[in-house]
């Protein structure tokens, strides 16, 4: 579960980039979701609070790789990290195509 965890994270974090770029904001290369989300507010667009919530996907994109780090990943957070990355992607999809 560790490795999917990683990837819903993966996916959540590209798709926030890829808005981040279509709004014209440079962005740092790091995996923290709250700061790159924190960069989308910044720039004056609303995150509804389900989309901030994406900064729990975080923690999976390091310690999920290296096992041994962390306590390892239970159903319920795998499922809660599925349904946090396609509120995501889902929702950087509307901003992108509005």
């Amino acid at each position: 579960m560790e490795d999917l965890c990683f990837h819903a994270q993966q996916a959540a974090e590209k798709a926030v980039k890829a808005l981040l770029i279509k709004q014209g904001i440079e962005f740092p290369y790091v995996h923290d979701l709250s700061e790159l989300l924190t960069l989308l507010e910044q720039k004056g667009i609303i995150l509804p609070e389900k989309i901030k919530q994406g900064e729990k996907l975080t923690r999976f994109a390091v310690f999920t790789r290296y096992p041994g780090i962390a306590s390892p990943v239970n159903h319920e957070e795998y499922e809660e990290a599925l349904i946090l990355a396609k509120e995501i992607v889902h929702w950087v999809k509307g901003q992108i195509e509005s």
